[in-house]
């Protein structure tokens, strides 16, 4: 298998002097680490990981939950190894069944025989990530088809409180993830969520947590869940006027973002190992392979955004060879693709001179955020060995971007930024990198 090498450039600002605020938000200290954490994983594990479900009932029994060899280290081994940097757990999905024993429900682990009651599923994965330093994250259904309150203007009493017990127990918690789905309850009501007081709660409990919806507060969905963002990326989004849910932005505004947004919210980008959110036996033979995580990888990271990967524990409570070898196979393909070239220039075109002649088929580009997104519009202009040349053109750079071509043998890249927001030269970097040529133009 050929590889493929690649390249970093840096366009660093003129001076701290220009650095003054335009209409337009920075992103906060919490968002700039969120962004680097670029993958980690998804675990979508409860009652539906028994009955075959996606959407559980709400009516199933306790006891269905009930995994014979709950083994949470072995998942932070497994993304550990395959270069993630946190994994956030399905607490409470839309069938109400909390994976800690909650004093505010009576559809929790305990009441299940697992560990004959005693079992508390957060507990075991929030130790187990700091173990292995990762980062724990937990996603909270608001919808419940199961507490008997839902419907109810108490219901939001039990959702703050079952946010309140999840940070002073398992904590720190640092990305909250909140599914937009909002259905009836066992009563036939549909719930009037009181958002505000969700993120004030949040705010107040653990303000270095970030939170996730569809129009944030501080991270957004990409606006679908094959794992893609906008081939334009900006980190702007408009939410005056929608809602999460069915009154979120259109998936267009949510994978492209707005130029000329009024808030700071990156898109995060989730989609499933497997073609289920939850473990299926059936399954067992449609995990996607190395390659296509790769490629998931380009349009996602490679474009900016976050890539959530979901990769659901199986009925023992462990994650499935299948998904693990798939796992370390994507590692090794983004190990053996990327190199570390740094450039850094004062400019906002820079020239890179290769001293020897680089084999590549990719360059990544990399813009500081710190003070904004800037590049509106760039390209690229390839020099190879015979001094023949292409143009690339390109549009938002962002925190990744990472262009594929056809492979050559260069020996200069030019990188020149045509349109960008403000007054101020962006910070840009580039590095080169070599991909297996069997990904290539997939």
């Amino acid at each position: 298998m050929k590889l493929f090498l690649a390249i970093f450039l840096v366009i660093s600002l003129d001076s701290v002097a220009q650095l003054q605020r335009v209409d337009q938000p920075w992103p906060t200290r919490q968002q700039l680490g969120w962004q680097q954490m670029e993958f980690y994983l998804f675990a979508h594990f409860g009652p539906n990981s028994f009955t075959d479900k996606e959407w559980g009932e709400g009516t199933e029994p306790e006891d269905i939950f009930n995994p014979t060899d709950l083994d949470c280290r072995q998942w932070c081994r497994i993304a550990k190894a395959a270069g993630a940097k946190g994994i956030i757990i399905t607490a409470k999905h839309h069938d109400g069944f909390c994976l800690w024993p909650s004093k505010y429900s009576t559809h929790t682990v305990r009441e299940s025989k697992w560990k004959n009651g005693k079992g508390d599923v957060l507990k075991e994965l929030s130790q187990a990530c700091k173990e292995y330093g990762l980062k724990f994250g937990v996603y909270l259904s608001p919808w419940d088809r199961n507490h008997p309150e839902y419907g109810t203007p108490a219901y939001n009493d039990v959702f703050v409180n079952m946010m309140k017990e999840i940070f002073a127990n398992y904590g720190p918690v640092w990305e909250l993830w909140w599914d937009g789905a909002n259905g009836e309850g066992p009563n036939g009501k549909k719930q009037v969520y009181d958002w505000r007081r969700f993120e004030t709660t949040v705010r107040s409990l653990s303000p270095n947590t970030v939170i996730f919806s569809d129009i944030g507060p501080d991270i957004r969905w990409c606006g679908n869940e094959n794992g893609i963002a906008g081939e334009t990326n900006w980190n702007y989004l408009d939410t005056a006027g929608f809602t999460r849910g069915k009154g979120a932005p259109p998936t267009d505004a949510l994978s492209q973002g707005n130029i000329n947004g009024k808030n700071w919210i990156p898109a995060e980008c989730d989609v499933s190992i497997r073609p289920g959110w939850f473990y299926h036996p059936q399954e067992d033979d449609k995990v996607k392979t190395p390659e296509q995580l790769f490629q998931l990888y380009l349009k996602s990271v490679g474009r900016g955004a976050n890539l959530l990967l979901n990769v659901p524990p199986d009925r023992t409570g462990r994650i499935s060879q299948q998904d693990s070898a798939a796992l370390i196979g994507f590692k090794k393909l983004r190990d053996q693709s990327f190199n570390k070239i740094y450039v850094e220039c004062n400019s906002d075109s820079v020239v890179v001179n290769f001293r020897n002649l680089i084999r590549t088929n990719c360059i990544m580009l990399k813009e500081s955020l710190n003070h904004g997104q800037k590049v509106a519009r760039f390209h690229l202009h390839l020099v190879d060995s015979n001094n023949g040349s292409q143009d690339i053109n390109g549009t938002t750079i962002g925190s990744k971007r990472i262009i594929t071509f056809s492979t050559r043998t260069l020996k200069r890249v030019c990188l020149v930024i045509d349109v960008y927001k403000t007054s101020t030269v962006p910070a840009v970097s580039i590095s080169e990198g070599l991909i297996p040529e069997n990904l290539m133009g997939q």
